[in-house]
């Protein structure tokens, strides 16, 4: 094995340790491009003399620097609007039928990045307030990401981030711009929260979800990762919640635990509740674009 080779090991088993994210070999191009600011700033010349370093008893800071800035936090407002359109047109209002008596909904995005989908969530129970008057919904965010979580609290977005995904109206509406960017509204922000978690840690309270979005995270696992992500997901969603996952990913042959719902192509259920579902649904959806 080449020195190089042997570095981009040491480094890929330094994200996989952290996070249980595999940097396959065909992914291994970008460790140079990703950590090419981490070099300017500590004097780094190249993978090699990073490993050397990273080697080294008490470079604890360093390895979660390397870890940081080799996750990617790729996302933006309403990603995939098509999905979120299955949410507030479909999933939504069937957990509103569900949880008719408390009245509360709780829902948990694993692996939210720098928050813009937990604000976009938020976001589409503010512009339906007729539905939600009177309910109490908790959205919490986490991501193993100690820095996006920090950004994700803030609430607060560059001028680039806020034009992802929001209409004008939107921004408008829920956004006020600042000397430090564009800084999102309290009846936004009040219902979230954030925490610095890895989705294989136990999930986090109060453990049974009405709805858990995990998109776009699954990818980066080995087939044995995954499935023990899927059975976290499992362990953190109500037996009559949903699960949406990003395009590229699916239960199918992935987990025991989750099969398709009757509607949207990145939705599911518990395997329990699946069959009744399908019963309340059939024949009832509204016509929603699939992801």
């Amino acid at each position: 094995m080449a020195l190089e080779d042997a570095s981009h090991t040491i480094i890929a088993d330094l994200l996989n340790a952290r996070t249980g994210q595999t940097l396959t070999e065909s992914r291994r191009w970008r460790i140079s491009t990703a950590l090419s600011g981490l070099f300017r700033e500590f004097g780094i010349e190249n993978v090699d003399q990073l490993a050397c370093m990273l080697e080294r008893p008490g470079e604890h800071r360093l390895a979660t620097r390397v870890v940081e800035a080799l996750l990617n936090n790729e996302t933006y407002f309403f990603r995939d609007h098509a999905y979120f359109a299955t949410l507030a047109n479909t999933v939504l209002p069937e957990l509103a039928k569900k949880r008719a008596n408390t009245r509360k909904i709780s829902i948990w995005s694993a692996g939210c990045s720098t928050g813009q989908e937990v604000l976009s969530l938020a976001m589409t129970f503010c512009e339906q307030p007729g539905r939600w008057q009177d309910w109490t919904i908790e959205i919490l965010g986490t991501d193993v990401s100690g820095k996006a979580i920090e950004q994700a609290r803030t609430g607060t977005y560059s001028q680039f981030e806020i034009q992802r995904g929001i209409s004008v109206a939107q921004m408008l509406n829920f956004f006020t711009e600042t000397p430090k960017g564009w800084k999102v509204a309290d009846k936004v922000l009040s219902m979230t929260k954030f925490e610095q978690r890895n989705i294989l840690d136990y999930p986090p309270s109060p453990g049974r979800f009405d709805l858990v979005l995990c998109r776009n995270c699954l990818l980066y696992f080995d087939p044995e990762v995954r499935r023990n992500a899927f059975d976290r997901l499992s362990g953190g969603i109500a037996p009559d919640g949903f699960l949406m996952l990003g395009a590229g990913e699916t239960v199918v042959g992935q987990t025991d635990k989750f099969e398709p719902a009757p509607f949207g192509s990145a939705i599911y259920v518990p395997k329990t509740a699946a069959s009744s579902v399908g019963t309340v649904l059939s024949g009832s959806l509204p016509k929603v674009a699939n992801g």
